[in-house]
């Protein structure tokens, strides 16, 4: 039986939009602009079908093609990122709550989601204090080595742990790095006993970061919060001060996103 018109366009569609994504995300990923030479042997797509996306993007305003040659990310894809801020009511609440709340002037604050492996930086407010790191939005790291990826990934079974990180353990950012999903499975039975996570030095060395999940009314951990400061301020007393008030915190968050108190 012969396609229709709508089948034979999703066949040729769907693996375009694909291929459009893969070269968006390594692009916007690379530190530097990349060549239409790196795109293709990075992503192994072929030249014609790279060629044709890199210009359908460019004029779309999703890339820009420098006088050089090479790609980077466009404006547009700015936009998109400040309607997705603008509809997301678990930053607005952040932020909201950031101003109200004294006790966390002086500190760095970040906000994260989880995707798969990884936790995203979608709010933060960086002090002025030298943490000799600078947190963005739209920052990735692997979520094993953050405070705020431990707290949401320890409201996850060791069973879904063992699944999600089998066969694809990020590589360490420091001495530090926790190694292996068994070693960040005794970790999340701490994180579950005291309700905070921490991470030493783990993504940056000398950097502390003390999270807490953030859980949305049907109870589910939807992000993370954390505060970072220096490991040399972060005596034990300061850790239990600093995480007791992040549970505080991270629960009114919660709250505002139809958590029960106490629940």
């Amino acid at each position: 039986m012969p396609k229709n018109s709508s089948e034979e366009s999703q066949g040729t569609t769907v693996p375009a939009l694909r291929r459009s994504v893969q070269i968006l995300d390594l692009v916007s990923q690379s530190a530097t602009p990349l060549s239409f030479t790196g795109i293709v042997s990075q992503l192994g797509l072929p030249k014609s079908s790279v060629h044709g996306l890199c210009a359908a993007l460019v004029d779309e305003g999703l890339l820009i093609r420098t006088n050089d040659g090479t790609y980077r990310v466009g404006s547009r894809i700015m936009s998109w990122a400040n309607a997705f801020l603008d509809q997301t009511d678990l930053i607005a609440e952040f932020q909201q709550l950031l101003q109200g709340r004294n006790e966390l002037r002086g500190f760095t604050v970040t906000l994260t989601v989880l995707d798969d492996c990884q936790v995203v930086y979608i709010a933060c407010s960086n002090s002025k204090a030298a943490l000799g790191f600078t947190f963005s939005i739209g920052m990735r790291l692997p979520a094993p080595f953050t405070a705020t990826g431990k707290a949401i990934l320890s409201t996850l079974s060791d069973e879904e742990i063992g699944r999600r990180f089998a066969d694809r353990w990020p590589e360490s950012l420091t001495s530090h790095s926790v190694k292996s999903a068994s070693a960040l499975t005794t970790e999340l039975a701490r994180v579950r006993q005291c309700g905070y996570s921490i991470d030493n030095g783990q993504i940056r060395e000398g950097m502390l970061c003390i999270g807490a999940p953030v859980r949305d009314f049907s109870g589910q951990a939807v992000a993370g919060l954390a505060v970072s400061l220096l490991q040399q301020e972060a005596g034990p007393q300061t850790i239990e001060t600093v995480g007791q008030k992040l549970l505080e915190i991270a629960a009114s968050l919660s709250a505002r996103l139809g958590r029960e108190v106490n629940r």
